[in-house]
């Protein structure tokens, strides 16, 4: 666990980038450092490896205070990663991935395994090793800048807005790509951004920091989209909060139906038997090719826009899918895109009130766990 125990970094001229921090990190989970410009995330981030030097308070790496360990040795047991991926330029990609494991004194053959090994793991094609950073893509470079951090296997990762420089959809993969490993691998990750949505899509836990590097709330995310502290944070969060909440539903009890779902060769008697307004077209392998307004003739079929995969996506996404279905129903697909049925708008709905309903508070409980608090205390 890392612990942060009223940090304060104050500069010569009295800026205060951090105000008395404190913050428990625990083992195996992404916490994040979210706020606005100038709230003091990176300069948190970096006291934790002492490329900044804290005016006041501690940091305890599993109970040790990180000032007491030699600068190089802490750092080395760090994996960093930064915007831009920060590579060296003159040197091969599999060279800059074992860049570490060399420093620590690892042969020349076992580092360049590891780094082969790494390039596979984190999704690099093996014919890029001899390559350099410049003949690479902005995506590729940040999963090198996130392999050589790995190289090492050092159980704390430290990532200042790692992502922000790729477009949407390489970010989008590269978001994937990080759980994804760290289900795999369980680092103690520390992960500095600005954009909401990417706190709440990576974060085990999610520190909300004020102007002046003060924090404002610390909390899972669903409990910080439901119960934001203060204006601020519910300011910060956006007008939109309410729906990134939806994204902690499961889509799993959605009521699918199969009546509108009718293959291309369907005959006429089975089109004309069902009353829904649109039916779903489907190929000879039961996957989706578009929806058919009923009683039209002729082979145009409109989109069916994006499945969703009822278990594994959210309410969001599947509330997100019949938004922007030109008929206002959702398909579901199974791991194969095959489809195991539809759903409309006003089914999806009634599932996030239901779910809305069973993730309220209940106030006698809430009463009883207070007068329990009190007795203890």
């Amino acid at each position: 666990m890392i612990r942060i125990d009223s940090v304060t970094k104050r500069y010569p001229d009295g800026t205060v980038a951090v105000d008395r921090l404190s913050l428990e990190i625990p083992d195996r989970s992404i916490t994040v450092l979210v706020g606005p410009s100038g709230c003091g995330k990176t300069t948190t981030l970096r006291m934790i490896n002492r490329m900044v030097e804290p005016t006041e308070g501690t940091i305890l790496l599993d109970g040790e205070d990180v000032q007491r360990q030699p600068v190089t040795t802490l750092r080395r047991s760090m994996g960093y990663v930064i915007q831009n991926a920060g590579l060296f330029q003159h040197r091969t990609i599999a060279d800059n991935i074992a860049t570490v494991p060399r420093m620590l004194g690892w042969g020349k053959r076992r580092a360049r395994e590891r780094a082969a090994e790494l390039m596979e793991r984190v999704g690099l094609d093996a014919a890029l090793a001899g390559r350099y950073p410049y003949q690479l893509s902005g995506g590729q470079q940040q999963r090198v800048g996130v392999a050589r951090a790995l190289a090492a296997d050092p159980p704390v990762l430290l990532m200042d807005e790692p992502f922000s420089a790729v477009d949407p959809v390489v970010r989008k993969g590269l978001q994937d790509e990080l759980l994804r490993l760290q289900d795999e691998l369980g680092k103690t990750i520390v992960f500095v951004t600005h954009d909401i949505d990417e706190a709440v899509k990576l974060g085990t836990m999610v520190a909300v920091l004020r102007e002046g590097g003060r924090l404002a709330q610390y909390a899972p995310p669903a409990d910080l989209l439901s119960h934001p502290a203060d204006a601020f944070v519910e300011d910060f969060l956006g007008a939109d909060r309410g729906i990134r909440r939806l994204s902690f539903f499961p889509s799993d009890a959605l009521e699918l139906t199969t009546d509108a779902v009718v293959p291309a060769d369907a005959p006429a008697e089975r089109l004309a038997a069902s009353d829904a307004p649109y039916l779903l077209v489907t190929d000879a392998h039961g996957r989706p090719l578009g929806w058919r307004e009923r009683g039209s003739g002729g082979d145009r079929l409109l989109s069916y826009g994006r499945p969703f995969r009822p278990g594994t996506d959210s309410l969001r996404a599947a509330l997100d899918c019949a938004v922007l279905s030109p008929t206002g129903w959702a398909v579901a697909v199974d791991a194969d895109g095959r489809v195991t049925g539809v759903v409309s708008q006003q089914t999806i709905g009634e599932a996030i009130r239901a779910a809305h309903t069973q993730a309220a508070p209940d106030p006698d409980a809430d009463a009883a766990r207070g007068e329990d608090e009190k007795v203890a205390g």
